[in-house]
């Protein structure tokens, strides 16, 4: 399986089953829409026809180039795990992250989600499935007593009957079942407020705080739905949330930097600043 696409100007393909990543030219980044593995020394006869911006040289170069790539094993590689996967299907599941919200409040530049809705319907997910999952989880993790469960988003917080109801359910079943849940949630704290503060720091054993750094960037690249910034509407509800947390509960403040701030160490250190002890600022 390959992934190709363009970014900054460059022509990227990336082998995901061997890692290997290829800068290829015009010629040859066009050719992969028209070949598959397995690939023969031999180019295709049509092959030129299918690319007739090229010279028919230029055609046989670049196949030539592929093949090699193709024998070398970090072009159309074979999936090294699919041996593995009747073993894997039957493992105990240990975790499982729970998208609970489709939707999101803020419109981050770089969102994954794209801005919350994943591409699609923007939904939040039932208390009856967060149950479902629930029941999925301790089924299928066998004798394992430790389960972890992360509500993730979108905007998990935008969700909150679902968060509450499916750890309050998830408690009701631990003596049942010889279970132990260690809970983890993520937010970019708007909707934070005394009472979802109060609950986090009681049930999840981990909490995870959206900020990129200083003002200027955090605004910047994590706008509201209204197009105003969120610094300072959510710098105080984190505080708050830290300052009341117990020792014995994890959390840290996760940031994301791109090319408009690759002088991000300023970044950590704003972060450390505000009182934060527990950070993480990665690359987008």
């Amino acid at each position: 399986m390959i992934h190709k696409f363009k970014q900054l100007g460059y022509n990227i393909v990336l082998d995901v089953n061997s890692g290997a990543v290829h800068l290829p030219d015009d010629c040859a980044y066009d050719m992969l829409d028209y070949i598959d593995a397995p690939m023969s020394e031999t180019m295709p006869s049509d092959l030129p026809g299918k690319l007739p911006q090229y010279s028919e040289n230029e055609v046989c170069e670049s196949y030539a180039e592929l093949y090699q790539l193709y024998k070398d094993g970090a072009l159309f590689a074979e999936d090294d795990y699919e041996k593995y996967s009747d073993t894997m299907v039957k493992s105990p599941v240990k975790s499982m992250c729970l998208n609970v919200s489709h939707d999101c409040n803020l419109r981050c530049e770089y969102c994954f989600a794209q801005q919350g809705d994943f591409g699609g319907e923007r939904c939040i997910m039932t208390p009856e499935t967060g149950r479902k999952a629930i029941d999925f989880l301790i089924e299928r993790s066998a004798n394992r007593e430790q389960l972890e469960l992360d509500f993730f988003g979108g905007e998990p917080l935008m969700a909150w009957d679902t968060v509450t109801q499916t750890v309050d359910y998830a408690r009701s079943l631990e003596e049942k079942y010889n279970k132990k849940f260690r809970f983890t949630i993520t937010t970019n704290g708007l909707m934070l407020d005394d009472e979802k503060i109060d609950y986090i720091n009681e049930n999840m054993d981990n909490c995870v705080l959206s900020l990129d750094g200083r003002k200027c960037i955090n605004d910047e690249m994590r706008p509201t739905a209204g197009g105003c910034g969120s610094y300072d509407v959510i710098v105080p509800k984190f505080k708050k949330l830290v300052s009341q947390r117990s020792k014995d509960k994890d959390y840290y403040v996760r940031g994301t930097f791109t090319s408009k701030n690759l002088d991000f160490t300023n970044d950590v250190l704003a972060i450390a600043d505000e009182g934060f002890d527990q950070l993480s600022v990665e690359p987008v």
